[in-house]
């Protein structure tokens, strides 16, 4: 854009633009209104939308588009635009290329900037120069002949405000320099149209004390303080009641001149390499700009885990805001993580010595120096920044009473109990802008050249912004490293935090001043979290610390950002984790701790985590997975927590299921192998109702190396007999047999007749599955008798079930009703109501496609419904539909097992599911629907062979071709 030495458009009362030399109006309403809001957005783009809600409202004509079309290209003609591209069209809208140099308002705004600039110099005669000359190119009122369009309405405001602020420091200027009479000359005009701002009332009165007017200066003050009780019900501001004081008792201090300094512009550089936070960074501007000189101070209070940027925040938020704060922007260091942070005492009296108040007139009082303070920046427009605050107790007196000021804290603690603040909680980077930042450091080729290294160097970071500076100075530093130096450096976790570190950085060293002001059962506590993977309820810290509760403890780490909340679960417990490199510098911590004393915490934890899974399994149905106990040591729980694993066990279950993954592992970590396996069978009954089967084997995997290489046969036999049975249900029998006589024999070996009974009873299963009967029969006899003499009547009625089915297979139906009813009888006997539905189920066996067998599922149907056992409800849905499909009842059919096929999808059971679609196929067939038939015997085909069941698959492929051969 080319240069211009003369202003072409005013503002500052009705809107003009410069035409060969001669100052001309905009004739029509709507190419005024256009230029009017262009120029509340000077060498901005406006976008079209915007432009239509400015000239019509929330109603434009159709022709919208057109018509600010053409509105633009007869501005251009009026302004002979086209010759130096002033108004250009940019998407989404046109922007009006005029620089603050060719706006009177812009002129304002620099020349009163620069007058207040002198005036907090104390070179008065400079200030009054430049603020005359501001002052001169107002002409009436801004925008005085355009209609108060939002925009436009919202940019004569902020004129408005601004030429009775440099009024004001006008005003002080002529005031330091004896010119009261001028003032007072000036004001007398100016006062009525704003009679309510306090600090031109008060400029007011001391140039008419200074006249000799005592009584007329006390009278504007009555004035004021009748006006405020009047229309808002407030009393004036203690600085111009101060004032009135003075007056009253005529202090020899009145008479003396006006002294300024330049206190502004303390705040560090800022940030060059800025990346992110943009969420963040609009709040904290949305928030301090949004304080009204008539209202309290906008406080913003930054939180976060150490490294994560707050400082950084604060700094950059406060450079981009400076501008609205015209006498200055104030930084302390409150030095809240150091050994003895900053006295408030201390930290006034240089905010004091900052805004002007000489050494010799601080007082000596903590109160005192507060109310100076608030007295001092109740008149000025000032920005506070508190960084590393302690408490609210050493922030309370730093803060302005007005809201003129706005105020920025950064802490590592919440400051909750200070009221009216807003906060702004900081987390680490998303991974798209952790890369933006460290590429800006590193440099683009670097990084290009090393995508993946640049990747792995930052998950080890952990995205935390410090840990992302170091790593990129470092490799800035050493420009011939690959990145690949520092990734592989960076891997290993324990030199991890040595690494992190360059110059005065250093990751290590930041999370140690989190530490510094903790009790020593926080830290403590901070530290053997880092023993175990999060998230984690907060009573885990109790077992760890050995003490009954420990919340008291999570919460100081929680409000020292040393832990996160990560969410709630299904219990409505909140759940905490340790971020990345802080639970590295956790690990590294608890090394520190004698052996004995991590091997206990350890032990504690996995005691209670034991009791707490056998308490809600005991609260499931009756399962025959549950173990004669091992002799790992058990560690009663918190009673609330017993009481929610009580209540709702499965939902106990659902929130700690990958947590008690992580104990099992923990425990194998520890040559545990007592807590490991006994850990991982307690899942069982969990895992079983839920179809989990990937976590029982993972669990169980990790157990059984556990047990293996401690030579724990008993646990061995425990896991392997698990183990099998997952097996069984995902018909591997080839794996599941030789697991069933390792553990039969190791059963046998420990004595536990129980165990022996169950594995027996295994092998029993897969006898009948491969229709051997008579060898099935035997071993089902032969656990019974075992299960008899334990006592166990649970399983006594699930293997007399057992025994049922095997005779129903052989056809001798009279002898599988009389061991059925047994069962069933038993089961009612005990209460077992999972058995009784398991006994119904199979019983339904016995009456073909009859009312009687529908009745039997149904009911096996609700209770397994009742107790949450999906898997169990879709194969008694699976066994209806083979019912209802015998009873040529279609519609019930497809119903049925359509709720079998999802439940089984839903759970990861793609036999089961097969199963269904197999069948569902097959009756397509009957009801001549080819379409179907093929939709559904795919289905069924694909999980067949995916899963590698020869026979299945053969026999779908045969009925895919048939339909085929059909269809042509």
């Amino acid at each position: 854009m080319p240069t211009r030495r003369d202003m072409r458009f005013r503002v500052l009362g009705p809107l003009e633009f410069l035409d060969d030399g001669e100052w001309r109006r905009v004739g029509a309403a709507k190419w005024r209104t256009l230029l009017a809001v262009l120029l509340a957005k000077p060498d901005r783009v406006v976008s079209a939308d915007r432009i239509a809600v400015e000239l019509w409202g929330e109603r434009p004509p159709k022709t919208v588009d057109n018509q600010i079309y053409g509105y633009v290209a007869r501005l251009r003609r009026l302004l002979n635009a086209d010759r130096d591209q002033l108004l250009v069209t940019h998407s989404p809208g046109y922007r009006l290329c005029a620089g603050f140099e060719d706006i009177d308002a812009g002129r304002f705004t620099a020349l009163a900037e620069q007058g207040r600039a002198a005036l907090r110099a104390g070179d008065a005669g400079t200030a009054t120069r430049h603020l005359d000359a501001a002052l001169a190119l107002w002409r009436g009122s801004p925008f005085e002949d355009v209609p108060a369009t939002p925009m436009v309405q919202a940019e004569a405001d902020r004129l408005t405000e601004a030429r009775a602020g440099a009024l004001e420091d006008w005003a002080e200027a002529q005031l330091a320099l004896g010119e009261h009479a001028e003032v007072v000359s000036r004001l007398a005009d100016f006062v009525p149209r704003h009679p309510l701002r306090e600090r031109l009332r008060e400029l007011q009165m001391l140039a008419l004390y200074r006249q000799g007017r005592q009584a007329d200066a006390l009278a504007g003050y009555l004035e004021l303080r009748t006006l405020l009780a009047e229309e808002l019900g407030v009393d004036p501001g203690q600085s111009i009641r101060h004032r009135y004081e003075q007056i009253v008792r005529a202090d020899p201090a009145l008479t003396e001149a006006v002294s300024r300094v330049d206190p502004v512009r303390q705040l560090p550089p800022d940030i060059p390499d800025f990346a992110g936070r943009a969420e963040e960074l609009a709040r904290v501007s949305g928030t301090v700009s949004s304080g009204s000189a008539d209202g309290p101070p906008s406080v913003v209070v930054l939180t976060g885990a150490p490294g994560v940027g707050k400082s950084s925040l604060a700094v950059h938020a406060a450079h981009a805001l400076a501008s609205r704060f015209p006498d200055g922007q104030l930084y302390l260091d409150l030095a809240g993580t150091s050994p003895r942070p900053q006295d408030p005492a201390v930290l006034l009296a240089e905010m004091l010595g900052a805004v002007g108040v000489r050494g010799e007139w601080i007082p000596d009082d903590l109160r005192a120096r507060a109310a100076l303070y608030r007295s001092m920046l109740a008149r000025r427009r000032m920005l506070i920044v508190l960084d590393d605050a302690d408490s609210a107790g050493q922030v309370r007196p730093l803060l302005p009473s007005t809201g003129s000021c706005a105020v920025i804290i950064t802490t590592r603690r919440p400051i909750s109990d200070l009221s009216g603040t807003w906060h702004v909680e900081l987390d680490v980077f998303e991974p798209a802008t952790a890369r933006e930042l460290f590429t800006s450091i590193v440099g683009e080729s670097r990084v290009a050249a090393e995508p993946e290294q640049a990747d792995a160097i930052l998950r080890a970071c952990g995205n935390l912004p410090l840990a992302i500076r170091i790593s990129g100075a470092k490799l800035a530093g050493r420009p011939k490293w690959p990145l690949r130096v520092l990734a592989e450096r960076l891997d290993d976790e324990s030199q991890r935090l040595d690494e992190l570190r360059v110059g005065e950085l250093g990751v290590r060293a930041s999370f140690e001043l989190s530490l510094r002001s903790l009790p020593a059962d926080a830290v403590r506590g901070f530290a053997l979290l880092g023993l175990f993977c999060g998230p984690v309820p907060s009573w885990v810290l109790g077992p760890l610390l050995d003490r009954a509760h420990a919340d008291d403890v999570m919460d100081l780490l929680l409000d020292a950002n040393l832990v996160q909340i990560s969410g709630t679960d299904e219990t409505g417990q909140p759940r905490y984790r340790l971020p990345g490199l802080l639970r590295d510098y956790a690990a590294e911590t608890a090394a520190t701790y004698p052996l004995p004393t991590r091997q206990a915490a350890v032990a504690h934890l996995l005691a209670t985590w034991l009791d707490l899974a056998e308490h809600a399994a005991g609260h499931l149905p009756p399962s025959l997975f549950r173990p004669t106990p091992g002799t790992a040591p058990r560690r009663p729980g918190p009673t609330d927590v017993r009481r929610r694993a009580a209540t709702d066990p499965l939902g106990w279950f659902d929130a700690e299921r990958a947590t008690v993954l992580d104990a099992v592992a923990l425990a194998a970590d520890w040559g545990l192998h007592e807590a490991a396996w006994e850990l991982a069978v307690a899942m069982v009954p969990y895992y079983d109702l839920r179809s989990l089967y990937q976590e029982w084997l993972r669990g169980h995997e990790i157990a059984l190396g556990a047990v293996r290489e401690a030579g724990n046969g008993r646990g061995e036999a425990v896991l392997l007999k698990d183990l099998a049975q997952v097996q069984i249900y995902r018909d591997q029998f080839d794996s599941a047999t030789p697991n069933l006589h390792r553990s039969l024999a190791l059963y046998q070996q420990a004595g536990d007749r129980r165990g022996e009974a169950l594995a027996t009873a295994a092998l029993a299963t897969i006898e009948r599955v491969h229709g051997r009967y008579e060898h099935a029969l035997d071993q089902a006899i032969r656990a019974l008798d075992l299960v008899i003499a334990t006592g166990d009547q649970h399983i006594e009625a699930q293997l007399r079930n057992g025994v049922a089915g095997i005779h129903l297979a052989q056809g001798r139906t009279a002898d599988a009703r009389a061991w059925f009813d047994e069962a069933l009888a038993l089961s009612r006997k005990l209460g077992d109501v999972h058995r009784e539905a398991v006994v119904l189920r199979e019983m339904s066996l016995l009456h073909e496609d009859s009312d009687e067998a529908l009745e039997c599922l149904q009911t096996a149907h609700d209770i397994f419904d009742d107790l949450h056992d999906e898997r169990c409800v879709a194969y008694t849905l699976l066994r209806m539909g083979r019912v209802h499909a015998g009873r040529r009842d279609s519609a019930r059919t497809a119903e049925v097992l359509t709720r079998a096929a999802k439940v089984f999808e839903r759970d990861g059971d793609r036999l089961g599911e097969a199963s269904c679609w197999q069948l569902l196929g097959e009756l397509d067939i009957g009801y001549a629907d080819p379409v179907a038939a093929r939709t559904h015997l795919s289905r069924a085909l694909q999980l067949w062979q995916t899963f590698g069941k020869h026979e299945p698959a053969v026999a779908v492929a045969a009925q895919l071709q048939q339909l085929q051969i059909g269809r042509s």
